[in-house]
C-alpha cells in the first residue's frame, strides 16, 4: 500500500508518491496558480496524484492516504483552508472537494507544521522534543513543537510566526498588516531589499551579477559578497538581523533545544547557520545561563513538506 504526501507552495506544488515503507517511488511538480477557483485547483491536485499512480502502474485502490501541507491557517479537523493569503484561498473545504476525486483518508496541515513533524520523524530534528522550525521562502513559516507536542492553536491557526510585527508601520504584507516578520525576513523580502540596493547603487558587483544573470533571486547578494562587495554585504547583514529578530522572539518565548533552517534561504549553508547562531546566542535571553539553543539547517530541506505528509499518518 502506499502513501501520497503534497507540498503546495506559493510557486510550485511538489508530490511524492510513498511505498509503505517510507521510500519515495515517484516525483511530481506542478506550477502554483493563485487567484484560481479551489476546484480547479483540486483538479490539478488530483491530476499530479494519478499521473504519480500511473507512473508506478498504480491505481486509486493501492492508496492509504494522501497527506497535503499548505500555506496559510488550517483547520485540520474540518479539512479546510480557513485563510491562506500567499495563495489567496478563504474557507476553502479542501478535503472535502479533493474526496470527490480520490475517495482516500486526506489529512492537511498548514506546510511548516507538516515540514517540522517531517524533521522531527525523518531529519534533523530526531530526538528532540521542543523544536523551532522556520522556512524563509515565498514568506515565512514557522512550525513549532513543545514537549514533543505540535502546537497549533484554535482551530489550527496558532503558529503564525512570520506575523508577528518586527516593525511598527512597516513594509506592507500580503495578511493585510504592515512591518510583518515575513515582510523583512522572506526570500520575497530578500529579493526587495536586493533590488532596492541595486537601484542606489547601479556600479556595484551587486548589480553587475544581477545583469550578468538576468534576474534578482535570493542567491543574488550572498553572492555578491562572496566576491567582496560592499554593498552586497550591507543588505546581507540587515536581512539577517530581520531575520535574527524574528527568530530570538520566538526563542524567548519557546526556548527550543532547536531552530531549524528550511527554504531556499538555507542553501547558504554552514556560513549562514553560523551567523544565524551568533545572533540567537547574542541576543537570546537567558543565552549566557546553560539555555543555548542549537542553529541548524533543516536536513530534508525541500522534501521536509513532503516527509511531513507521511509523518501526519504516522502520528496515528
Amino acid at each position: 500500500m502506499y502513501y501520497i504526501g503534497l507540498d503546495i507552495g506559493g510557486m510550485s506544488i511538489k508530490g511524492a508518491l510513498f511505498s509503505k515503507n517510507g521510500d519515495i517511488l515517484e516525483r511530481g511538480t506542478l506550477k502554483t496558480v493563485t487567484n484560481q477557483d479551489y476546484k480547479i485547483f483540486v483538479e490539478r491536485l488530483r491530476d499530479l496524484c494519478l499521473d504519480m499512480l500511473k507512473r508506478q502502474k498504480l491505481n486509486q485502490k493501492d492508496l492509504i492516504g494522501v497527506g497535503m501541507a499548505i500555506p496559510g491557517s488550517i483547520d485540520s479537523k474540518r479539512g479546510v483552508i480557513t485563510y491562506a493569503n500567499n495563495i489567496a484561498f478563504k474557507n476553502v473545504p479542501i478535503v472535502k472537494e479533493f474526496q470527490k476525486h480520490i475517495n482516500v483518508p486526506v489529512k492537511i496541515g498548514n506546510d511548516a507544521n507538516v515540514a517540522v513533524l517531517g524533521e522531527m520523524h525523518f531529519g534533523s530534528a530526531k530526538n528532540y522534543k521542543d523544536i523551532v522550525f522556520i522556512t524563509l521562502g515565498t514568506g515565512i513559516g514557522t512550525g513549532i513543537i513543545s514537549g514533543g507536542k505540535l502546537i497549533l492553536g484554535k482551530a489550527g491557526a496558532g503558529g503564525e510566526g512570520g506575523h508577528m510585527i518586527i516593525r511598527f508601520n512597516g513594509e506592507p504584507c500580503t495578511c493585510g498588516r504592515k512591518g510583518c516578520w515575513e515582510s523583512y525576513g522572506s526570500a520575497t523580502a530578500l529579493i526587495r531589499q536586493t533590488k532596492e540596493a541595486i537601484d542606489k547603487n547601479p556600479n556595484s558587483i551587486l548589480a553587475h551579477i544581477a545583469n550578468k544573470e538576468g534576474t534578482v533571486n535570493g542567491k543574488t547578494a550572498f553572492d555578491a559578497e562572496k566576491q567582496g562587495d560592499l554593498v552586497g554585504a550591507k543588505v546581507v547583514k540587515r536581512y539577517l538581523r530581520y531575520v535574527g529578530e524574528g527568530l530570538v522572539n520566538l526563542v524567548n518565548i519557546f526556548r527550543p533545544e532547536i531552530v531549524l533552517i528550511g527554504g531556499g534561504i538555507s542553501n547558504e549553508g554552514d556560513s549562514l547557520m553560523r551567523r544565524i547562531q551568533a545572533f540567537v546566542n547574542r541576543y537570546s535571553y537567558g543565552a549566557d545561563n546553560k539555555t543555548r539553543v542549537l542553529v541548524k539547517k533543516a536536513e530534508l530541506m525541500n522534501d521536509a513538506g513532503i516527509y511531513g505528509c507521511l509523518a501526519m499518518f504516522l502520528e496515528n
